[in-house]
C-alpha cells in the first residue's frame, strides 16, 4: 500500500527576486510586472526536484501569526496578494 507524506508552504511571488529567470521564459513587453505568478516556477521546481508534487494551490493573505485570511465573498472586500499556499505529496520510502 503507498504511503504519503505531506508539506504545507506559503510561497511568495517576488519578480525582482526571479528577474533573470522570468526573462529567459517570456518576452515582457511592458516589463515584468512586480509579482507575477511565473516568479513561483523556479521554487515549485527545487521542490518537485526533491520529489514533491504540487497537490493544491491558493492565493492568500497571511498573518502575523501565520494565520491564513479568509475572505467572505458576501462582504464584498477584496485584497491583493502575492503569497500562495501550497499543499505538496511525495510518496514515502517503504
Amino acid at each position: 500500500m503507498r504511503r504519503w507524506e505531506y508539506l504545507t508552504v506559503f510561497l511568495e511571488a517576488d519578480a525582482r527576486r526571479e528577474e533573470h529567470f522570468l526573462r529567459e521564459i517570456k518576452d515582457w513587453k511592458s516589463g515584468i510586472p512586480p509579482y507575477a505568478p511565473e516568479a513561483l516556477i523556479p521554487q515549485l521546481n527545487a521542490l518537485g526536484e526533491l520529489g514533491w508534487e504540487l497537490v493544491t494551490i491558493q492565493p492568500v493573505r497571511v498573518g502575523k501569526n501565520y494565520d491564513v485570511l479568509i475572505e467572505d465573498s458576501a462582504s464584498g472586500t477584496r485584497q491583493w496578494t502575492n503569497r500562495y499556499l501550497c499543499a505538496f505529496k511525495r510518496e514515502k520510502p517503504d
